[in-house]
């Protein structure tokens, strides 16, 4: 059933310093700010601590192990790149490529499709399903003989992982405030640059063995691990829950708490789970932080997405003497140096309840990295060129989510901005299997000047936007709430969404 169709409970939120409860309508036709945007009813900090606690740890590991798998079932194609699958389905020239290209053309075409679905079915079972998906697509890959095969199986696990990152983002935002979310995106996206290390040494432990029934060599590595991501699926029907309203780990104070406070910081919505609405949706997509933070991902992407695909084959031409499995290895201590990075820079956008710097932030150590690249054919220099890029190209991924999150109004506006940012980062993705051609071997010119050049053009826009939001923040204090809302109707004042007088730019 749809989420909008259950309704949102009441909510009560405990002041323990005066031992008293204040109760806060948080049902359907009572809003949870005044026209200024003011939160009509404050909460106890420490009930508030021990309530994200307890979704901390219901929620997230969940979620967190299911991005883990998704991103190695679309990244261990680089695995078995070298250890076989090239000669196997005889690929030549752009094949490999070819193959990279068709599951980002799906992947993008089903981004925002899949999160208003998520929306309409609801996450506690639309993450699962298409978990389940993405599991089988994996097996079924390990099964193909020709070039053609595993087109067509790369294009449908791109249309089952299209919904995963903008699901799950969008999933957490009905659980978290603007200031949380970052990090709390950032403990899933982790799983991104982890996928890269534990991927590497699952296919190295794999590549030892000498068949798993009746697959052999780079075979195994897609059958066992979407067989993982199958069972990962099947526990998270009966352990993910749409919502605050329905989550059974939570007591009724609990519940209204959840919701109320969620609630607080959207300005004129009478609801926190509105209907679908096209023009929310068009609001959510078209604002001006949506735009510019989803070029600034898509940038960012195209570096992110080649690391992944291409990683194990730079390693190689850094190291051609090593054997197979180490040069497997040899990815794995990057992307934990990544992995580190990937939470302390969305930990301290919460801290600090700002994102837009640390987007700024992210840019500089990746460019010294292809600088590096560029400038250097030394081993051991490029090698360390991997952790300076690594070290901070993951982390854009919860602070671009998030700041698209925090910039827009409704629940509707949200799904329609994550997804949006997701769907032009997957357009960085595609691309990214375009930067490192055959002919560029080994030294790469191309990819590693293009990735240059893409982080130099984040640092730009992400610069000139915090400019912006500043700017307009200004004028928007020289308008009158009173005038602007005079004669509007309680939906048209929720229609406004981020036009709403009252609000205001979160950097």
């Amino acid at each position: 059933m749809a989420d909008e169709k259950k309704g949102d409970s009441i909510g009560a939120v405990h002041n323990e310093t005066n031992e008293e409860s204040t109760h806060f309508a948080a049902e359907r036709g009572h809003v949870a700010t005044d026209k200024y945007g003011q939160p009509l009813v404050h909460f106890d900090p420490k009930a508030e601590a021990r309530l994200r606690l307890k979704i901390d740890l219901y929620i997230v590991p969940t979620v967190s192990l299911l991005y883990l798998f998704c991103f190695i079932d679309r990244a261990n194609i680089g695995n078995a790149r070298i250890a076989g699958l090239t000669e196997d389905l005889q690929l030549k020239g752009y094949d490999y490529n070819m193959l990279l290209s068709i599951f980002y053309i799906s992947y993008i075409l089903f981004e925002i499709p899949s999160n208003v679905a998520c929306k309409w079915i609801g996450p506690g079972w639309f993450i699962p399903a298409i978990s389940l998906g993405f599991g089988a697509s994996s097996i079924a890959t390990g099964f193909v003989k020709t070039t053609a095969q595993a087109a067509g199986v790369r294009f449908v696990l791109g249309v089952f992982e299209a919904g995963m990152m903008p699901g799950i983002a969008y999933y957490l935002s009905r659980w978290y405030r603007r200031s949380e979310l970052a990090f709390r995106l950032a403990l899933y996206i982790v799983m991104a640059p982890m996928a890269g290390a534990f991927g590497g040494l699952l296919a190295s432990g794999i590549l030892t063995l000498d068949h798993f029934g009746s697959v052999h060599s780079w075979r195994m590595i897609f059958v066992i691990e979407g067989i993982i991501t199958c069972g990962l699926s099947i526990i998270a029907f009966f352990t993910l829950t749409d919502r605050p309203a329905t989550a059974r780990w939570l007591t009724a104070e609990e519940k209204d708490l959840a919701i109320a406070r969620v609630k607080s910081e959207r300005i004129g919505q009478d609801k926190v789970l509105d209907n679908i609405d096209k023009k929310k949706l068009w609001l959510g997509i078209i604002s001006p932080m949506t735009l510019s933070t989803s070029l600034i991902f898509l940038l960012n992407n195209i570096t992110v997405q080649g690391l992944a695909f291409f990683a194990p084959t730079i390693v190689r031409t850094i190291y051609p003497d090593k054997t197979t499995v180490t040069q497997q290895l040899f990815t794995v201590p990057p992307y934990v140096v990544g992995g580190f990075f990937t939470l302390l820079m969305p930990f301290l956008c919460t801290h600090f309840d700002r994102r837009q710097i640390f987007m700024i932030l992210c840019t500089p150590m990746v460019m010294v990295g292809y600088i590096m690249f560029l400038a250097s054919s030394v081993a051991t220099v490029r090698y360390a060129a991997t952790f300076l890029i690594a070290s901070s190209l993951f982390a854009l991924g919860p602070i671009t989510n998030a700041q698209v999150s925090a910039n827009v109004i409704s629940d509707t506006a949200r799904s329609s901005a994550i997804g949006m940012n997701v769907m032009m980062g997957n357009i960085g993705g595609l691309i990214s299997t375009w930067s490192f051609l055959p002919t560029d071997a080994p030294d790469y010119h191309i990819g590693n000047g293009l990735n240059l050049a893409t982080a130099s053009t984040c640092l730009i826009i992400a610069t000139l936007m915090l400019f912006w939001m500043k700017m307009d923040n200004k004028k928007r204090d020289g308008r009158s709430v009173e005038e602007e809302l005079a004669g509007m109707s309680q939906g048209e004042i929720q229609d406004l969404d981020w036009k709403h007088p009252a609000w205001r730019w979160n950097p």
